[in-house]
């Protein structure tokens, strides 16, 4: 092929990077392209690398979310049963993606299963609202500690009433 018959996308890197043999001498991964911010014109492009120096750096140095740049040929299916792929010869990171600090510390609200009950707890305020698992309505917690109090009072009260 002509040097003029490569074609370069701009994409985010969808999923981790997968060796394409067992000395990782080759790579494989896919690459989301949209051409514009509208979704239905967004594709997810199955990408491989057979340098192998390349394919080192695609194993080892990109993680999901990096917005590259590859260059390469497109490989179209000659049968109706062959995927289509981009065969990239060049790649270069445009950015990189935002690293992502410890999920539980940038949570602010968390649900929680206790058997038949939900808890939502806020990390904004003390208080803890409590449901049962369909969705009625047990109370609200004064802190986290106070929830077996107010499920023991919860279901005392159902006993009592028949239910």
């Amino acid at each position: 092929m002509a040097a003029d018959d490569a074609i370069a996308l701009d994409g985010f890197l969808d999923e981790e990077t997968v060796p394409g043999d067992l000395h990782g001498s080759t790579a494989r991964f896919r690459l989301t392209v949209s051409p514009t911010d509208e979704r239905a014109d967004e594709m997810i492009l199955p990408c491989t690398v057979a340098d192998s120096a390349l394919a080192h750096a695609v194993i080892h140095d990109l993680v999901p979310g990096d917005k590259l740049r590859v260059t390469g040929y497109l490989r179209l299916p000659r049968t109706p049963d062959e995927p289509m792929w981009l065969v990239v010869t060049e790649l270069a990171v445009l950015e990189t993606a935002p690293e992502l600090s410890d999920p539980a510390a940038v949570a602010t609200a968390v649900i929680e299963r206790y058997g038949p009950y939900v808890c939502y707890f806020d990390a904004d305020v003390p208080e803890v609202e409590v449901f049962t698992e369909t969705g009625v309505r047990v109370g609200t917690a004064p802190e986290p500690n106070g929830i077996g109090e107010l499920l023991e009072a919860f279901e005392h009260r159902q006993a009592a009433g028949g239910e």
